[in-house]
């Protein structure tokens, strides 16, 4: 049988403005409503044999569909999840897309994504789960987010920064590390020298945060090789995440954690650990 023309254009029109489907997560699709007017689409599974949920945040240009490999390792292993569309991805467009975001700007509106980090929280807490129990994992953009975020929730148990950086879309890192007392795990490509020195300072100075609320050990560094952002999460380090979700800190630090150099007095700010030699270049951008 002939499907004429103007049949098969209304059809596809009408399958282009369907929502995405979000089948490749399991678990209740939610919306989360921000304090300022975003209304977030979100899969939500409940922890079972743990007690731990994850908040997800993806990538720039991502969605939470890019978490489906990594929630269904959550998922088999009894961890609970909360996969979001950051404002302006995926189905989280009622108020625009990305990509009309001023890039620069500490009011931008890549700056305000931790407004739908709280309103993540928010909904987690009204289910139940204890701040403590809770943790905030993104990659990219995401982990940039998740950062600046526990400047807002400072009681969420646990941080997981996958590739970040100091500075994207001027959501900036260090200073939320300055901050922040819980565990922490930091990972990064080796391949990309500028992405892995900045995550090295990141850690650095998070170790020290750490260090100085009596916290040692509880920063975890992760490096891997070709691979960045989801990419590095679902080849490299799924079963090393699962790990640390479970003791969400290390017995002690490796060697390189901190280099053996005398820490400097910046004035104004908390004790830095001197660079080592291949962050001294990147170290003066970083943190003047």
């Amino acid at each position: 049988m002939k499907v004429k023309p103007f049949l098969l254009a209304g059809a596809l029109a009408v399958l282009g403005s369907l929502p995405l489907s979000s089948a490749e997560l399991d678990g209740q699709a939610v919306t989360l409503d921000t304090s300022d007017g975003w209304a977030l689409s979100a899969v939500y599974k409940a922890p079972k044999e743990q007690t731990r949920t994850v908040i997800l945040l993806h990538d720039l240009g991502k969605d939470k569909t890019a978490f489906s490999k990594f929630a269904s390792s959550l998922g088999r292993a009894g961890f609970g999840y909360l996969a979001l569309d950051l404002r302006g991805h995926g189905q989280s467009v009622n108020q625009g897309e990305y990509s009309s975001f001023a890039r620069e700007g500490l009011d931008n509106e890549f700056n305000k994504m931790p407004r739908d980090v709280d309103a993540a929280v928010s909904y987690l807490q009204k289910k139940g789960v204890d701040p403590q129990d809770m943790v905030l994992l993104g990659a990219g953009l995401g982990a940039n987010v998740a950062a600046k975020s526990v400047t807002l929730t400072p009681d969420i148990g646990s941080l997981a920064l996958i590739t970040p950086t100091a500075n994207t879309r001027d959501v900036l890192t260090i200073p939320a590390m300055r901050l922040y007392k819980g565990n922490v795990l930091i990972a990064a490509s080796a391949d990309d020298k500028k992405t892995f020195l900045e995550a090295s300072v990141i850690r650095n100075v998070a170790y020290l945060t750490a260090d100085n609320a009596g916290k040692e050990g509880s920063i975890t560094f992760l490096t891997a090789y070709d691979l960045m952002s989801h990419e590095m999460l679902d080849k490299y380090l799924i079963p090393s995440l699962l790990q640390w979700l479970e003791v969400p800190s290390r017995p002690e630090v490796k060697p390189d954690a901190v280099p053996e150099t005398t820490p400097e007095t910046v004035p104004g700010e908390v004790f830095l650990v001197g660079p080592s030699a291949t962050e001294e270049a990147l170290v003066p951008s970083v943190l003047e």
